[in-house]
């Protein structure tokens, strides 16, 4: 009578969301300033004025049928016609606004495309660790397999011996994440070139092409100046899934886009099918109040200076106390190595000093755990007595 797929998926919270959870259950037993809550990506950094001011001008100058009402399946033309405008100026492309599928952040963005291009069961979607664990409930719950690419342990790069032995006939899509979350590294230009190169020529060896899926709700967080690569520039058959959760601090109101340029083979039968998808998943019309705020907010984001400001206090303070950290150059994660090889149990003995941390099994990567920074600076650094006591429990053996 019930489908037990779904009910498995139900019954059961992702790793991150339970640890949440049971946070919030702590916090209420010992008060919340004693509970060090690095589960999730959560912004606390406000979201710019350019919201309010927004929401305030539209609220007082548009009809309500405007502000409250059904938008275009697709999106408004005029906000498909402005993301053009913006993406065009600032990255050089030559898009338009029937390039664009306005969705409800990146989550949706993800399973649109990933609905709109499996086949049959045998289609396969690769995953590079460490990689966001919802990309396995999004491909197999859309009729995929996802296959995993082991983590390049020295430089969290792209572990590309293990790319192209995973690429084969079945093959449809490689997701790809920069910068990256759990490891905040952000790909390289030659990381990309050589993801490209690798794609053009397994595409020619298999006769269809393979597509690219860039999942970039991070690309605006990215410190010293660290170049994040427009993926599109270089490899033709790339789509783009992003979301203003993070760069707007707008997680809860899901807003984002999808968007398949005309260089992806068969663009209009593409762009047909991620209407479709998103028509069988019931995502049309994405909130149409937040589609004119974005269109207003365009290029403006978040106080980024904050998560620098987090990163270097938690790197250096960890590194310090001995633990082995990856540099993350964006998003706000720091990923870390577990100080025993069971990454599930270093996280259980971290629980007994409040310390909330997600551990990398989850994320194609056993051993290392994930610390999301996007914290108030004050719990970040109380929580550094708990963190040695960690640390300290580990050096004493």
């Amino acid at each position: 009578m019930i489908s037990e797929a779904m009910y498995e998926l139900g019954s059961k919270r992702s790793t991150i969301r339970e640890l949440f959870e049971y946070g919030k259950k702590r916090a209420a037993i010992v008060g919340k300033e004693n509970v060090f809550d690095f589960s999730i990506g959560n912004p606390t950094v406000p979201a710019p004025a350019c919201v309010k001011e927004s929401i305030l001008e539209i609220l007082e100058t548009e009809e309500s049928s405007a502000i409250h009402g059904y938008t275009s399946a697709q999106g408004d033309l005029e906000v498909r016609k402005g993301l053009a405008e913006y993406l065009n100026k600032t990255y050089g492309l030559n898009v338009s606004a029937d390039n664009f599928y306005m969705t409800c952040g990146a989550a949706a963005s993800l399973c649109i495309s990933i609905k709109a291009l499996v086949e049959s069961s045998e289609d396969e979607f690769i995953a590079i660790a460490p990689f966001f664990p919802e990309y396995r409930v999004f491909t197999e719950g859309n009729g995929g397999k996802l296959v995993v690419v082991a983590p390049d342990l020295a430089s969290f790069q792209v572990n590309f011996e293990g790319l192209e032995a995973a690429i084969n006939a079945h093959t449809k899509a490689v997701i790809i994440n920069s910068p990256n979350n759990p490891s905040g590294v952000i790909y390289t230009e030659e990381t990309i070139i050589k993801i490209s190169d690798l794609l053009k020529r397994k595409s020619e060896e298999y006769g269809h092409p393979i597509i690219l899926i860039s999942d970039e709700p991070y690309r605006e967080i990215a410190y010293d100046h660290t170049k994040v690569p427009y993926i599109t520039k270089y490899y033709d058959n790339t789509i783009v899934c992003y979301s203003y959760s993070k760069s707007l601090s707008l997680p809860g109101d899901r807003i984002g886009y999808i968007l398949v340029p005309d260089e992806v083979a068969e663009s209009k039968k593409l762009y047909a099918a991620i209407c479709g998808a998103a028509r069988v998943l019931g995502f049309v019309c994405a909130p149409s109040l937040f589609q004119k705020v974005i269109l207003k907010c365009m290029g403006q984001t978040s106080d980024m200076d904050v998560y620098k400001a987090n990163r270097d206090l938690l790197y250096n303070k960890l590194t310090e106390l001995g633990f082995e950290c990856v540099h993350p150059d964006g998003a706000f994660y720091l990923f870390v190595k577990a100080m025993e090889e069971d990454a599930v149990a270093f996280c259980e003995k971290a629980k007994a000093y409040d310390l909330l941390l997600v551990a990398g099994d989850d994320f194609g990567c056993p051993g290392y755990v994930r610390i999301s920074y996007c914290v108030d600076q004050s719990m970040l650094e109380r929580s550094f007595t708990a963190f040695k006591k960690l640390a300290d429990e580990y050096q004493n053996i």
